[in-house]
């Protein structure tokens, strides 16, 4: 499969992501935030299990725990607590920090060279969110702001160890061990600090569907995928179609405007999402420690 299926492929990932808060805030429950993470990643992975019917060697527990925490658990639940303590535009800035995150890990991690060519990309992208998203509105709480540069540090770990773990299984059933692992992990947290959630109607059922079977199961194989085919350095800086995404399902469905500034945000994500995937393959594959 040529290099520029992949990164199409890889792209519907974030794609699909930026759906999440118009499904969130218009088809789900409000107020059920770690619940709603649980239902989108512990049926997918025993979903896709029951499908590859592989399951992992019991060497690749712990691995499987640390990945499912950085990727899903502890990146979901900031995520949420930055969601609840700052503007959407601040939070989706703060986190938009994650491709340089990736870059510099990858770097002491896996040894990929840290061009300029991507340090280029990864900054104007996260000037770019900042110009689409961030409003008037926009305030700091430290506690918010800590839990949105939190999530942008796990979930950018999880993507360079998901790369420097390649287990000898393909993409499929590597990401239902870590959907699994990381719903498992949120199970307690949402059974503790949530209440028992309300009979689901048609629409909240649609709207866990959506989260459960694309921006979950889907989603995650492809981003999976695409590490593992193009490297994280690659892959992170497509994550910034994820706000560009949710700002134009807000256009289109809930009839807001966009402003010059919004679209020239938007012209230099795409902008430096085409340069990061120009600079080609940021080094060799990491060694496959088993």
């Amino acid at each position: 499969m040529s290099r520029s299926t992949d990164l199409g492929l890889a792209a519907l990932a974030p794609v699909i992501w930026g759906t999440t808060y118009v499904v969130t805030t218009q088809m789900l429950p409000p107020g059920y935030p770690l619940t709603a993470a649980l239902l989108r990643a512990l049926p997918a992975g025993l979903l896709l299990l029951a499908v590859t019917r592989v399951l992992p060697p019991r060497a690749w527990l712990g691995r499987l725990a640390v990945l499912g925490a950085l990727n899903f658990t502890l990146f979901w639940a900031a995520l949420f607590v930055a969601a609840y303590r700052l503007p959407g535009g601040v939070a989706a800035t703060l986190g938009a920090v994650q491709p340089l995150v990736v870059l510099g890990l990858a770097r002491l991690v896996l040894g990929t060279a840290l061009t300029p060519a991507r340090l280029i990309a990864a900054c104007a992208g996260l000037c770019g969110v900042a110009a689409l998203v961030l409003g008037p509105e926009a305030r700091l709480d430290p506690l918010g702001a800590g839990a949105a540069l939190a999530g942008a540090l796990s979930m950018g770990l999880g993507t360079v160890l998901t790369r420097r773990w390649q287990p000898p299984v393909p993409a499929l059933p590597f990401t239902a061990w870590q959907l699994t692992a990381g719903g498992l992990l949120l199970l307690p947290l949402a059974l503790v600090f949530e209440p028992a959630l309300p009979a689901p109607d048609a629409a909240s059922i649609g709207g866990f569907l959506w989260l459960g079977l694309a921006g979950a199961a889907l989603s995650y194989f492809l981003w999976f995928r695409g590490i593992a085919r193009l490297g994280p350095e690659t892959v992170t800086g497509l994550s910034f179609l994820s706000p560009l995404t949710a700002v134009l399902l807000g256009w289109l469905v809930r009839a807001e405007t966009l402003s010059p500034l919004q679209l020239l945000g938007a012209a230099v994500v795409l902008g430096s999402v085409f340069l990061g995937v120009r600079a080609g393959p940021g080094g060799q594959p990491a060694p496959n420690p088993r």
